[in-house]
């Protein structure tokens, strides 16, 4: 499938497949267009001998991941060869029958290394090609290497009752909070902040589009508070990490104290991971429902299209930007509106807060700490609530006088694919 380069366009960084390349997709694989894939992850409760041995497999795969690239390696140094995928594969069952502890290891799991091996050297050469950094494979050290998988659901990992069986591992208790839908392809098994987790991909079909409603917003985000809408909704950052920032410089500067090696380096260490990590899920689940409100409530949701990675070069602002979570915000209101058959638009950022949104009128001199705007024409409101407007009516393109102050630029850069 084709790529459409959005950069051409004025937003770089959103590179994602265009709708008519999806539609011609979906009409050359018919089974490809009534099925979808969806992941579902689930909590895993081991007990101490089998937390033991899910870090012997990880300590294995990750040892199998290092000498494949160690061997693609050297043989393109001395030989100018390519080191396929198959023949790494085969080298994997005499490692599993020389090494004692790989025997442990489920076969089709030791070839999904050779596939994690091999998916990083086609984006090393695919990066080389379009002429970005390319960001050669790395060798993976203790805490770079989470996680391992089964290549088919029902060989080495299956759901038993209310556990879940795994090769060499034995029945682990799992925190089923969803039930799953579909039927389960692959699953993986990951490591987060010492916690343990399942994950299933699971091939389902397309969902049915929500029920119209005849509603449009625009939705702008801002420093000040995490977004505010053109109904003038206001939602409040709560600027997670800003508020966990006491209790993280002290579990790092506790960290930062103790012994390399040491258990009690590791036990500060994962103070640590588990702060991060309680920040990251409360940003999400925010997010989140954030998303599900406006999925659900309208036909229509448009956006500027911001350049973040440009964006939080500002070292005066880059915190702040980081801490709202922008980019996921953006990312799972792209593929919800996709599902749910809503439409997505990203507009042109440029003065949706320096121009009135009732006649068009470019404001003078408004700084970041305006909060207020106000036009000869009448006009006397927020300034985000004003740049919302904006957004929206760039979106519908119900507003030429804006785009008059703005230049000939298009009313949507970007919509989501309907399916």
């Amino acid at each position: 499938m084709g790529v459409f380069d959005y950069h051409d366009r004025g937003i770089s960084g959103i590179r994602l497949p265009h709708p008519r390349q999806v539609r011609q997709a979906h009409r050359d694989d018919p089974l490809a267009a009534a099925m979808q894939h969806k992941t579902f992850k689930y909590r895993l409760y081991p007990t101490a001998a089998q937390e033991k041995l899910l870090a012997q497999v990880l300590s294995v795969c990750r040892h199998w991941y290092n000498m494949c690239l160690e061997e693609r390696k050297l043989v393109w140094e001395l030989e100018h060869r390519f080191v396929s995928k198959a023949e790494q594969e085969k080298t994997g069952i005499c490692y599993r029958k020389t090494f004692p502890k790989a025997k442990a290891v489920f076969s089709q799991t030791m070839q999904m290394v050779c596939d994690d091996i091999d998916k990083a050297f086609k984006a090393f050469f695919r990066r080389v090609q379009a002429g970005a950094k390319p960001g050669y494979p790395r060798f993976k050290g203790y805490h770079h290497f989470d996680s391992f998988g089964f290549k088919q659901y029902g060989a080495g990992i299956k759901v038993d009752g209310r556990r879940l069986k795994v090769f060499g591992i034995g029945r682990v208790r799992v925190r089923w909070h969803r039930p799953t839908e579909g039927t389960i392809k692959t699953a993986r098994i990951c490591r987060t902040a010492g916690q343990w987790f399942v994950c299933f991909n699971c091939e389902l079909p397309d969902p049915t589009p929500l029920p119209t409603t005849g509603q449009q917003v625009g939705v702008d985000l801002n420093v000040e508070n995490l977004l505010t809408d053109s109904t003038n909704r206001r939602v409040e950052s709560p600027k997670h990490y800003g508020k966990a920032q006491g209790k993280l410089r002290l579990a790092q500067r506790s960290l930062r104290r103790k012994k390399q090696g040491s258990k009690n380096r590791r036990k500060a260490l994962r103070r640590v991971q588990r702060l991060h990590e309680r920040i990251k899920n409360q940003r999400h689940d925010l997010l989140n429902k954030e998303v599900h409100h406006y999925i659900t409530g309208y036909d229509l949701i448009a956006m500027e299209g911001l350049q973040i990675a440009n964006m939080v070069r500002n070292h005066h602002l880059s915190k702040s930007i980081l801490d709202q979570g922008w980019g996921y915000f953006r990312e799972r209101l792209t593929a919800k509106a996709a599902n749910a058959g809503r439409q997505f638009v990203l507009v042109n950022p440029a003065y949706t807060s320096q121009t009135c949104s009732r006649c068009g009128n470019l404001f003078q001199d408004v700084t970041l700490s305006v909060r207020w705007v106000t036009c000869g024409c009448g006009l006397s409101l927020a300034r985000d609530h004003n740049a919302a407007l904006n957004i929206l009516y760039r979106a519908t393109g119900q507003d030429v006088s804006v785009n008059a102050n703005v230049g000939a630029c298009d009313h949507a850069l970007f919509r989501s694919p309907r399916l």
